[in-house]
């Protein structure tokens, strides 16, 4: 058991209860958990942040769209998260949380794999999700580099060389009609993609995209640089950049300890975890946010997500200590002890 403490960090005191109960246990320490535990944080809430260190972004050199922190490299993102929660009086923990219970009495039990629980009277996972990469050799050792999927990410610093689409599902020629907005030479390989319809071929033409048919067999590096792509055929497409269609399986495993399991997306990209406007989930106490609810979210998507998530979770929390005091303050009825 973690006992309760205080920790006095630039001013700040921010208390565990008697029984080493946090107000909230962040499971996952990307931008959205590290952006609500800032926010828990400064509400002076009790806030431990568990993280396992699998960052999705982990592959990539740089984080970009981030106001003020654009091309900041996402370990380092990461840090200053770590220390500003901290600097607040916020606990981040390394370590995995491998399931999590609800009380009888209200609140969680989180399991860590080290063996210790903690308690928690509200949870928020962020434990993001896992892009399951195309079955195509090369394609896993260059994921992050020159084989890339978002135009918002990763887009600015590839335009105007040759890419090519990868085709991997029904929303490969709009990957591409995306792509095409950052260079002139573009290809759609169709890999397993479905055949497009005549209104798709005609967009894709009036575009200049070209279109190659045929399965890829491997992904073409030369001098650790990416030059082309192997058809099964044989022939050898050049370019420079390849992007792709990851399916995005969220990380559902503590939420699936406590009845909730990730459902399809409706775009097809997926799974994700339900929730509402707030984060929350089905299961009364247990907000989401970040990748593991909302797959399409980019970093400052993730952290608007946790912020909000948080602020939510504290006004809960507020009733709900309003609701204890008001019954502590009213006055035992006479002749009752």
């Amino acid at each position: 058991m973690v006992q309760g403490e205080v920790v006095t960090v630039a001013g700040t005191q921010n208390r565990t209860d008697q029984t080493g109960q946090y107000d909230v246990v962040v499971v996952g320490g990307g931008v959205a958990g590290l952006s609500a535990g800032l926010v828990l944080g400064r509400a002076r809430r009790s806030v431990l942040v568990v993280d396992a260190g699998e960052p999705r972004n982990a592959p990539a050199a740089h984080t970009h769209g981030f106001l003020t922190r654009d091309g900041t490299p996402p370990g380092e993102l990461q840090e200053l998260g770590r220390a500003e929660v901290r600097g607040y009086g916020g606990e981040v923990r390394s370590g995995e949380a491998v399931s999590a219970a609800a009380l009888p009495g209200g609140g969680f039990t989180v399991q860590l794999g080290d063996g210790d629980t903690v308690l928690a009277r509200r949870l928020l996972v962020t434990t993001g999700l896992v892009d399951e990469l195309p079955n195509v050799p090369g394609v896993r050792e260059r994921w992050g580099r020159d084989i890339i999927h978002c135009p918002y990410c990763h887009g600015w610093e590839v335009r105007d060389q040759s890419i090519a689409v990868l085709g991997c599902s029904a929303l490969s020629v709009h990957q591409a009609l995306m792509f095409r907005q950052l260079t002139d030479n573009l290809t759609l390989l169709l890999h397993t993609a479905p055949e497009p319809t005549d209104e798709q071929r005609e967009q894709l033409s009036a575009r200049g995209v070209n279109v190659v048919a045929g399965e890829v067999a491997e992904v073409v590096v030369t001098d650790d640089r990416l030059t082309g792509v192997r058809l099964a055929s044989g022939e050898v497409i050049a370019t420079q950049v390849v992007v792709v269609g990851p399916r995005f399986v969220a990380r559902d495993g503590v939420l699936v300890s406590l009845g909730i399991e990730a459902v399809e997306h409706p775009m097809g990209v997926g799974t994700h975890v339900p929730a509402d406007s707030t984060g929350l989930t089905a299961v009364p106490g247990v907000w989401v946010a970040g990748n593991v609810a909302d797959p399409a979210a980019g970093i400052v998507n993730a952290a608007a997500a946790g912020s909000w998530a948080a602020a939510m979770m504290n006004a809960d929390l507020i009733v709900e200590d309003t609701a204890r005091a008001v019954a502590e303050h009213r006055p035992t009825p006479a002749g009752i002890r």
